[in-house]
Formats: structure tokens, sequence, C-alpha cells
């Protein structure tokens, strides 16, 4: 019985020299950087900072087809997506009443013909007259006012019935470019007055072919955009397709909503297949400053915070986000406006050193949202900087101490 209790104890002691040794294998490992943290290497490459906005498709000339007459429409000779040329009729108004003032002005036309005759034949005969002194000066100069107002009452007339040929010829509306058809307001049958206003009866694309998107940049962004400039879109229609355009104009005249300023930025567009339709909503992206070959770190070695960084320092002495002064922002800080100018702004990467890791401070210049460039600091090509924590590690993820982007 002896014999088997110590065999019993023995086996109880090599148990828990066992479960001590991997316990504490397992907490170095924890403890071990390589383990713990994600990692990545500090490497040189390309990077361009962009800005972005949204915007509307539309065709570069669009006009609007109203009618200087009012009356009923009788025809329709155009609908939906119709292409047109120049000078083709689009629809007939009912022309009943301007025909009959056509009829009227031309009988008015008639009658200032007749009494001009009068006229010239009393200005002859009086002027034979008053050579033979059978009649006075006076009377003379009477018909020739006669004569003369008869001649102004025939001119009259005759641009009484000019006016009425026009108002007779503009019930029929015609195109007045090459387009197509994108829209039609009026109906067969329908009544339109051109009283106060003229009234929109078809809308037409000259050309398709070529767009223009308007879009709405901060003015945080506008001092980095230029004429000439390339942009890059894409449409709901085409979630996988990137379109290319290229900055026309810069509108100086802001828009001012919730004091929110925002400046137009008009985009031309090619668009040869015609696959870009009016009114579709465009994401816009315009580059706006580019750096090759320069060291380069991810946004996810700016955002990590270890949970005892308050007893780790940067390297070379300047503050970190959380050691930053009160009341001042942090570089980066959530509340900070977007695309505001980075260069000269700090931040912290932690450095692996050993099986330590160290913070140190960079001086960071332009970002693509993924990678931002470093200007400045002790960071060197090859470093392997702290990304994050493993989720497998034992202690919970800290809080992001320094959100830059």
């Amino acid at each position: 019985m002896k014999r088997i209790g110590k065999i019993i104890l023995a086996t109880t002691v090599l148990a828990g020299l066992i479960g001590g040794g991997i316990w504490y294998a397992n907490q170095r490992a924890a403890q071990n950087p390589e383990q713990r943290y994600k990692l990545g290497t500090v490497e040189k490459g390309d990077v361009t900072q962009t800005v972005s906005a949204n915007g509307t498709l539309n065709p570069v000339v669009l006009v609007s087809v109203g009618t200087q007459v009012s009356g009923t429409v009788k025809k329709l000779y155009v609908d939906f997506n119709d292409k047109v040329e120049k000078g083709q009729p689009l629809l007939e108004l009912d022309d009943a009443l301007l025909s009959a003032q056509v009829r009227q002005s031309e009988a008015n036309l008639a009658n200032a013909g007749a009494a001009l005759e009068l006229a010239q034949a009393n200005e002859a005969r009086m002027k034979t007259l008053f050579a033979q002194e059978y009649v006075s000066k006076q009377e003379y100069q009477q018909s020739l006012q006669s004569l003369k107002s008869a001649t102004a009452q025939q001119a009259l007339a005759r641009a009484q019935l000019e006016k009425d040929r026009v108002n007779h010829g503009n019930t029929t509306i015609r195109s007045p470019v090459t387009g197509v058809v994108v829209d039609r307001v009026v109906d067969l049958g329908q009544t339109v007055a051109a009283s106060f206003q003229t009234p929109v009866l078809i809308k037409i694309a000259q050309d398709l072919s070529d767009m223009r998107i308007d879009t709405s940049f901060a003015e945080a962004d506008i001092g980095n955009l230029r004429e000439g400039q390339k942009a890059r879109f894409t449409v709901d229609a085409f979630p996988s397709r990137n379109f290319t355009g290229e900055v026309q104009q810069i509108r100086l005249n802001p828009t001012n909503q919730q004091n929110v300023v925002t400046y137009n930025v008009r985009v031309n567009v090619a668009n040869p297949e015609l696959v870009l339709l009016p009114g579709m909503t465009a994401y816009v992206n315009i580059a706006v400053q580019k750096r090759e070959k320069v060291l380069l770190v991810p946004n996810a070695a700016l955002r990590f915070k270890p949970a005892d960084a308050a007893d780790k320092k940067p390297e070379n002495g300047q503050k970190t986000a959380s050691t930053a002064a009160p009341g001042s922002p942090p570089a980066g800080a959530p509340g900070e406006k977007k695309g505001k100018k980075r260069d000269g702004q700090s931040g912290t990467v932690y450095v692996l050193e050993g099986d330590e890791i160290k913070p140190v401070s960079v001086q960071l210049g332009i970002t693509d949202n993924r990678n931002t460039e470093v200007v400045g600091g002790e960071l060197k090509e090859g470093d392997r900087i702290v990304l994050g924590e493993n989720g497998s590690s034992g202690k919970p993820p800290s809080s992001v101490g320094m959100r830059m982007f």
C-alpha cells in the first residue's frame, strides 16, 4: 500500500511540474512580441493623395424648347430618346386663331393700300391745281399730309401682317439643335399658355458623347484643385468600372448650407460608348499630390497604441497624441476636417527592437488613406513596426490613442 501511495504522489508531482512548465511556456510565448503583435516592415513606395466628392452627370448642352404662342397641342412628331436634327418639327399647336389673325391683317393691308392709292391720286390732282393757282397752298399741303399718312398706315398694316405670320409660323415648334430628346413635358391635346413666361415643352441634349459632372467640393479641398487635373469616377450602374475626366472649371461662386461652404467644380467627361446617362450620380476622385519612392508607414501603425503606452516616451522626445498639451486636439483626430493639409503633422509608431517595442515619433506628409508618407523622424527603411495586437494574446485590445485618418 505504501508503494502505491508513493507512486500516486510521484505521478501528481510530475503532472504538476508538467502543467506548470506548459503554463510558464505559454506565458513566455504570450509576452513574445513576435506572437503578441501584428508586425509590418517599413518600406519605400509611391503615395497619391486624393480629394473626393459626389456629383451629377449632365449633358454639356441641354436645350429647353418652349413656345412663344399659346395654343393646344395638335400634333406630336417626337418622343423620348428620339434623335432630331436642327430645324426638324417637334410638335404643332392649333393655328385656327392665328390663321384668322393673318387673314385679318391681310385685309387691313389691302385697305391701307387702297387708301394710299386714293391719297396719291388726290395729291397729284392738287399739285396740278396748285400749279394753275386754282387751290391754295394750304390745301395742297393737306393733300401731301394725307399721302404721307396713308403711306405710314400701309407700312403699319404690312408690319402687323408680318408679325401675325411669324406668330402663325411659331405654332410649329422646331428643334433649335441636333441632338436627342431626353424629356417631353407636354402631351397631345394639352393646352400651353405663353402669357408670362415661356413654358418648357421638350428638352434636347445636344450631344451625349460629351458630358460633364457638376460636383461640390469642400472649401478645405478647393485649394488643391486646378483646371486640367485628371479625375477618376465611378457610377452605381457600373460599380466595377472606372471612368476618367478632366477638371474644366472651378466656379468662384460659393454655396453656403448650414455654415458648410462648397464650390462647384465642373469635370468634362468623354462618353463615346453612350453608357453614361444624364442624371447618374458620379463618385469623383481627383489626385492632388503624389510622392514617389518615399518612406511609407501603414495607417494602422499610426492608430496603434499599446495598453502600457503611458509608460513609454518617443525616442526623439516629441510629444505624442496621448501626451499633448491639454485642450489641443491630437493630430488626425476624428474632428479634423477632411482634406486638411497633413504636411508637418506628427505621429507615433512602435518599433520592435529585440524583445521590446519602443515608440518613435515621426513627421508625416500626405496619405492615400492606407499608407502615409514619413518626412522626418528616426524611422528607417526595414524597421519592423507594430500594426496591432493579435487576438490570441492574453490582453484585451487597447483603445485607439491616435486616429490619423
